[in-house]
C-alpha cells in the first residue's frame, strides 16, 4: 500500500486541440440565400390570370411595347429599300396624254393618281399581323411560354445585302425597286425557314441545348438583353429632352411613387409603363405643336416630333395582309444562304429568351424537347412570313419578356390576349398608325428598363453552380466578353452592303459569317458551350449539372408537364418526338 502511494506515475501525454475553424464571417453578417428554381415575387405566374380588365390592359401594354422594334426596323430598312412613307398626289398643271411613273404614282393627263399606299405603312402591318399569329401559335403549342414573337433585326445584314444588290438596277420608281426587294426576301425566307423546320422537329437543336448548362446560360442570357445596347440610351440620345423625362419618370414612378398608397402600388407597379408613355407623348406633341423644333437638324425633327412617320396619312383603314401581296417571290441563292445565317441566329437569341421568359414567369427552365419544337414552329412560322411577305422573321421579343419582370405578372393569357390587339390594329391600319406614331425615343427609354431586366435575369442563373470556381469564373468571364467585343468589331467594320470584315468573292459565305458573328448571344452560345465543355471541372456540381439535368427530359421534373404540356389535352394525340 505504502509502496503504491509512493509511487509517481508519469504525467499523460497532453492531447494538442485541433485548429480552430476560421468564423464564418457571412452568418455575422446577415443570412446565406438558398438558390431559388422559380421566383417567389411573382403576383401572378405563368398558368394563373389576373381578372379580365386587368389582363386587358396588361396586353395592350406588351401591344405597345412590341411596337416600338416594329416601327424601328421598318424606318430604318423601307426608305433604304426605295420604299415611300407617303402616297403622294401630285397635280401637273399642262394637260399630257403622257403616261409615267415617279416616286410610286401613275401620272395620267392633268392628275396624278397614287396607285400604292405608303410602303412603310403596310409593312408595319404584315410585320404586326405575323407577329400576332406567331405569337400565338408559340404560346398554344410551340414553348408555351408568355413570351411575344416580334421582328427580328438579326435579319438586318441579309437585307442589307439584297438593297446593295438593287440599287445600281434601273427602276421606273423608287416603289418598284422596293417591291422587287420584299419579293426577293420572301423568296429568301421561304427556303430559309425550312433550316429551322428540320434542327427543330428533327429534335437536332434539343440535343445540342443538352450541352447547356447554367454557366452556359448566365452568358447567354446576359447578352441576350445586353447585346441590344443600341437600342438604349443610343436611341434615347436622339431627342434626349423627350427620351430623357421618359425614363426618369418610368423609373421613379413605378419604383418609387408605388409606396405612398397600398392602392396606387397595385396600379403603378402594373400600368406605370402606361401613364408615363401618355404623358410624354402628350408633352412631345405641346413642343411639336408649339414650334420647339423648327429651326433644329432634319434628324432631329425625325426623332422628336410626333407628324414626322407619316403614318397616319398613309395607312389604309382597313387592309388585311394575305399571300404574295408583293407578287411572285423570287428565288436567289446568295440571297438564301444570308437569310439562313439569320435564321440560325435568331433560333439562337429565342433560345436565350426563353430561358429569360422561364424565369421571369416562374416556370422552371425548358426541356431539351420543347426548345425543339419551339425552333421547328419558329420555322413554321418563318414560312408563314414569307408567303405573307413580310420585311423580315420573328424572334421570342426579349423587351416584352422584360415586361414580365418589370409587371410581376408572368401570365400566358395575358400575351395571348395581346395577340388580339396585335392582329386588330394591323388590319385597321388608322388605329394602328395612330399608337405607331409615339416617337422611337420613348420606347428606347423603355428599352433601357426592360432590356436590363433581361441581362439580370441572366446573372442568377449562376446560383446553381459554383460562382467560387476560378474555372466557372473564366468560363464566364471569356464568353461575356468575347460575346460583347467580337459583334461589336463586326459592326464597326461592318459597311452599307455587309461585306465587311469577312469579305471574300463568294458574297452568300461573307452573309452567313457576318450574321452569326453580329449576334452577342450567339457568339455567347458558341464560345461558352465550347469551353464549359472541353475545360475539366474538379467536380461536376461545379458545372451545376445535378441541378440541370433532370429539366432536359419531360419526366424529370413533375413540374414540367405542368408547365409546358399543350392544351386541351392535347399530348395524348401528339407523336412523341413532338413531347
Amino acid at each position: 500500500m505504502g509502496e503504491t502511494e509512493n509511487h509517481h506515475h508519469p504525467p499523460p501525454p497532453q492531447v494538442v486541440a485541433p485548429p480552430a475553424a476560421p468564423p464564418n464571417l457571412a452568418l455575422s453578417r446577415g443570412p446565406i440565400w438558398t438558390p431559388a428554381e422559380q421566383l417567389h415575387q411573382l403576383q401572378y405566374c405563368i398558368n394563373s390570370n389576373p381578372s379580365w380588365p386587368q389582363a386587358l390592359l396588361l396586353a395592350f401594354q406588351h401591344y405597345i411595347v412590341n411596337l416600338g422594334t416594329t416601327v424601328l426596323i421598318a424606318s430604318t430598312i423601307v426608305p433604304q429599300m426605295g420604299g415611300n412613307h407617303v402616297c403622294f398626289m401630285t397635280r401637273m398643271d399642262n394637260f399630257s396624254t403622257m403616261n409615267f411613273l415617279r416616286d410610286g404614282c401613275l401620272f395620267i393627263s392633268r392628275f396624278s393618281v397614287c396607285y400604292e399606299q405608303g410602303d412603310k405603312a403596310r409593312v408595319i402591318q404584315v410585320l404586326l399581323f405575323m407577329s400576332g399569329i406567331n405569337t400565338l401559335l408559340q404560346t398554344l403549342i410551340g414553348s408555351r411560354l408568355p413570351t411575344v414573337m416580334g421582328a427580328s433585326f438579326a435579319y438586318t445584314l441579309p437585307l442589307l445585302s439584297i438593297i446593295s444588290d438593287y440599287t445600281d438596277e434601273a427602276f421606273t420608281s423608287g416603289h418598284d425597286r422596293f417591291v422587287r426587294g420584299m419579293r426577293t426576301i420572301q423568296g429568301s425566307l421561304i427556303v430559309s425557314s425550312f433550316v429551322n423546320i428540320i434542327l427543330g422537329y428533327g429534335r437536332a437543336w434539343g440535343e445540342l441545348t443538352r450541352f447547356f448548362s447554367p454557366i452556359v446560360m448566365v452568358p447567354v442570357v446576359c447578352l441576350v438583353g445586353l447585346g441590344l445596347f443600341a437600342r438604349g440610351f443610343p436611341l434615347l440620345g436622339n431627342c434626349v429632352e423627350i427620351g430623357l423625362p421618359m425614363l426618369i419618370l418610368l423609373v421613379i414612378s413605378q419604383q418609387y411613387l408605388k409606396h405612398i398608397h397600398s392602392r396606387a402600388s397595385l396600379i403603378l407597379e402594373r400600368f406605370a409603363l402606361l401613364f408615363c408613355i401618355g404623358i410624354i407623348w402628350v408633352f412631345a406633341s405641346v413642343l411639336t405643336v408649339s414650334g420647339a423644333y423648327k429651326n433644329v437638324k432634319t434628324a432631329t425633327k425625325q426623332s422628336c416630333r410626333t407628324d414626322r412617320s407619316f403614318l397616319m396619312s398613309s395607312a389604309p383603314w382597313i387592309k388585311i395582309p394575305y399571300p404574295f401581296q408583293w407578287g411572285t417571290p423570287i428565288f436567289r441563292a446568295s440571297h438564301v444562304f444570308g437569310m439562313i445565317g439569320a435564321a440560325l441566329v435568331s433560333s439562337a437569341e429565342s433560345t436565350g429568351t426563353f430561358f429569360a421568359a422561364a424565369r421571369l414567369s416562374g416556370a422552371t427552365p425548358p426541356p431539351a424537347y420543347v426548345l425543339s419544337r419551339s425552333i421547328g414552329l419558329q420555322g413554321v412560322g418563318m414560312l408563314l412570313e414569307g408567303l405573307f411577305g413580310s420585311l423580315v422573321g420573328t424572334t421570342a421579343s426579349v423587351e416584352n419578356v422584360g415586361l414580365l419582370g418589370l409587371t410581376h405578372i408572368g401570365s400566358r393569357r395575358v400575351v395571348q390576349i395581346s395577340t388580339a390587339f396585335m392582329i386588330f390594329f394591323s388590319i385597321f391600319g388608322k388605329f394602328g398608325a395612330f399608337f405607331a406614331s409615339i416617337p422611337l425615343p420613348i420606347f428606347a427609354a423603355i428599352y433601357c428598363i426592360l432590356l436590363g431586366i433581361v441581362a439580370a435575369s441572366g446573372i442568377t442563373f449562376i446560383q446553381f453552380a459554383n460562382n467560387n470556381s476560378m474555372r466557372n469564373i473564366y468560363v464566364l468571364g471569356v464568353s461575356l466578353f468575347l460575346g460583347l467585343s467580337i459583334p461589336q468589331y463586326f459592326a464597326m467594320n461592318t459597311i452599307y452592303d455587309g461585306h465587311e470584315p469577312v469579305r471574300t468573292n463568294a458574297g452568300w459565305f461573307n452573309d452567313i459569317l457576318n450574321t452569326i458573328f453580329s449576334s452577342p448571344a450567339t457568339v455567347a452560345i458558341i464560345v461558352g458551350t465550347v469551353l464549359d465543355n472541353t475545360l475539366e471541372a474538379k467536380h461536376v456540381e461545379d458545372r451545376g449539372v445535378p441541378w440541370w439535368k433532370p429539366f432536359q427530359h419531360s419526366k424529370g421534373d413533375v413540374r414540367t408537364e405542368e408547365f409546358y404540356s399543350y392544351p386541351l389535352g392535347l399530348n395524348e394525340y401528339m407523336p412523341t418526338r413532338f413531347l
